[in-house]
């Protein structure tokens, strides 16, 4: 029985031997493969699925006005991102993100090879602000879309409607183009900065600083753990200048018209308030404005997205009758000067027309007051295009003001040099003409001539205009702005110009001026109407349409010497500077209410401290006996705090007093 044993034959053993040798190794170089060859990829590969950077996006600082109110401010907002390290996403992943974020495909495509160049370890965007379904969507598929992260991000909130939005500006994402330009070396794609306007000159201060997060996530992508976390560093605040309630009053009183308003201090240069119109909605680039919206706005011919206040250069119209006003009587010849309007006169040849019949006797007053055309015209003949430059110059025209915004505009001041220079041709007598009325080829921004209204109401002091408080920028974006430009600017006038040229202003907005509507009682409110033509009398005739008509300005001061503020109004296709000057006058109006609502101002001083006084210069006019003139007085003053509770506003003694100037006939006050 024992020799019947089933042998199993030799070649089945052979056979089985080579399958367990082969078996070993296939396993053998599998193992080599992972180990050796292959082994560091693979390590990172786990690395990679087991550890997520996430970074904490730094909160932009907030926006304030002068008082301390919030212009802009910041919402809680979820984004999208999309985690590169894991890979390229398939065509039946894009199509589910695509669908599930309410996307295309080719938007995705896009976002993702915007950051190919960069280091798969930083996450793209997909979508910012998402929806709560959206937000949803992504909770729900984290374990087939793993590489899908979702993160807290503090988004931009600025006012509805567009209020005050050429001044605040707007973010967005940088672009490709800006990160090629100098100034953004140390930015990268993504990073959302300040594109226009206050956003766009403070971004350095406003940005802060991003943070990040390393943690720990299971294969489905859940976060299981943390490793370090760096904190994000907010921007810092931001208080402008900007007067809220003077800027809601301009914003109400431009409503409906296309141009601009800005109000200035003129004693120090701060922007009490400055809009724009028509405007736009600075939110919708928060989270990325679409491309329809956008042709929109660029197309748009009344051009929403151009900050008139600052960038609209245009002919200035009559008010550019005060700085000839300046130049006359500084050369010493207007003082005398009187002639006979007819309603135009003969200038080389051509007939230039005055807008009405002033007849005779016109002198600088009467011609300031009724903005007699045919006076300066004689004016400018008599002075030439170079003395009229020298004083436009020296008064801010034809040169940025260089305030604080971005892309502000120069002008244009013509000169016998600027033509040469620019069309490679002489000056011809007859252009002075058309400039001595503010047309011609001079071009002007409101600023530039808010600013020079207000140093001449203020004695030939200009101020550079800002929007942020310098001593509030720690020497670092204002230092910027101001480099090689000084902050303060003297031009002499003579005591006696200054008086004639304020005094006609005054004129101009009671009965017999060009603004007599414009009227404010109780505030010596003072200024100057301006109408601009845009196309030649002969063109107007033949065109038709709004946009041919008259642009209207006016620049008025309160009060009318040493002004505490200055507005300037620019309304497009406005026809008449009175219409402009009503518009100025509301926001004058505004600035007086408001301080008469908030009373007299209460000074702190402490019982044990020395007690402190302020001393002062003031210059004002008072009524001659007969009450026909104004005599200028002036004198220096000590306001003594001498115990808390002091009104601040009230005169406690008059010690040594000295005149500022020397006036002639000049009364320096005794002690009330």
């Amino acid at each position: 029985m024992l020799d019947r044993v089933e042998k199993i034959p030799s070649y089945r053993f052979t056979a089985v031997q080579y399958a367990l040798v082969a078996m070993f190794l296939l396993l053998a170089y599998g193992l080599w493969r992972l180990q050796v060859s292959g082994g560091e990829r693979y390590e990172q590969l786990a690395q990679r699925n087991r550890i997520r950077g996430i970074p904490i996006m730094a909160p932009r600082g907030k926006i304030l006005d002068r008082e301390g109110r919030i212009l802009v401010d910041n919402y809680p907002s979820f984004t999208v991102l999309y985690q590169r390290e894991q890979g390229a996403p398939s065509a039946d992943e894009l199509a589910q993100i695509a669908t599930g974020l309410h996307m295309t495909v080719e938007d995705i495509q896009e976002r993702l090879r915007r950051r190919a160049g960069e280091p798969s370890f930083r996450p793209a965007v997909l979508k910012d602000d998402i929806t709560p379904d959206e937000l949803a969507f992504v909770e729900a598929h984290r374990p087939e879309l793993p590489q899908l992260d979702v993160i807290m991000v503090h988004r931009r909130l600025y006012p509805r409607n567009g209020f005050a939005a050429h001044l605040v500006g707007y973010v967005g994402e940088v672009s490709e183009r800006m990160l090629d330009q100098p100034g953004f070396e140390l930015y990268e794609a993504g990073d959302i900065v300040g594109q226009y306007g206050v956003e766009q000159t403070y971004n350095h201060l406003l940005m802060g600083k991003d943070g990040y997060r390393r943690v720990v996530v299971d294969s489905r992508g859940r976060e299981v753990g943390q490793l370090e976390q760096a904190s994000a560093t907010p921007g810092k605040q931001l208080r402008l200048t900007v007067d809220l309630d003077l800027q809601i009053a301009a914003e109400e009183t431009l409503e409906g018209s296309i141009g601009a308003i800005v109000a200035l201090d003129p004693r120090n240069g701060e922007v009490l308030a400055m809009v724009s119109r028509p405007t736009f909605d600075p939110n919708a680039f928060t989270v990325g404005i679409s491309r329809q919206a956008w042709s929109q706005l660029v197309n748009d011919p009344d051009t929403p997205l151009l900050n008139k206040a600052t960038q609209a250069q245009l002919a200035p119209g009559s008010v550019f009758k005060i700085l000839m006003s300046v130049a006359g009587l500084e050369e010493g010849v207007a003082q005398n000067m009187t002639i006979t309007c007819p309603g135009g006169r003969n200038f080389y040849g051509r007939f230039f027309k005055c807008h009405r019949v002033h007849g005779g006797g016109v002198g600088i007053s009467r011609a300031i007051t009724e903005s007699c055309d045919t006076f300066f015209y004689t004016l400018a003949e008599r002075l030439g295009i170079e003395r009229i430059a020298h004083y436009a110059t020296r008064l801010g025209l034809g040169q940025k003001t260089n305030i604080d915004l971005p892309q502000e505009a120069a002008g244009v001041m013509p000169s016998e040099a600027w033509k040469i220079r620019n069309f490679r041709q002489k000056w011809y007598a007859g252009e002075t003409i058309s400039v001595g009325i503010g047309q011609g080829a001079v071009a002007t921004t409101p600023i530039q001539l808010a600013r020079a209204i207000g140093g001449i109401a203020m004695d030939g002091v200009l101020y550079r205009p800002h929007v942020a408080f310098p001593d509030e920028m720690q020497g670092l974006a204002h230092a910027a702005a101001a480099e090689d430009v000084p902050d303060r600017v003297v031009v002499p006038i003579d005591p006696r110009n200054w008086e004639i040229i304020t005094d006609a202003m005054a004129g101009v907005v009671n009965p017999g001026g060009t603004a007599a509507s414009a009227h404010l009682e109780g505030i010596d409110f003072a200024g100057k109407t301006g109408s601009s033509q845009v196309v030649s009398n002969e063109a107007r005739r033949k065109l038709v349409g709004d946009r041919y008509r008259d642009n209207g300005w006016f620049v008025g001061v309160a009060p009318r010497r040493n002004p505490e503020i200055v507005v300037a109004a620019l309304v497009e296709g406005g026809e008449h500077g009175y219409i402009a000057a009503r518009l100025v006058a509301r926001v004058i109006k505004a600035h007086f209410d408001k301080k008469q609502r908030n009373g007299v101002k209460v000074a702190r001083s402490r019982r044990t401290a020395p007690a402190p006084s302020l001393e002062f210069a003031g210059v004002w006019s008072e009524p001659d006996a007969d009450g026909r003139s104004d005599a200028l007085r002036s004198g220096k003053f000590v306001l003594s705090l001498h115990r808390a509770g002091h009104p601040a506003g009230s005169l406690v003694r008059v010690p040594e007093l000295s005149s500022i100037r020397q006036f002639p006939n000049l009364a320096i006050p005794q002690s009330p």
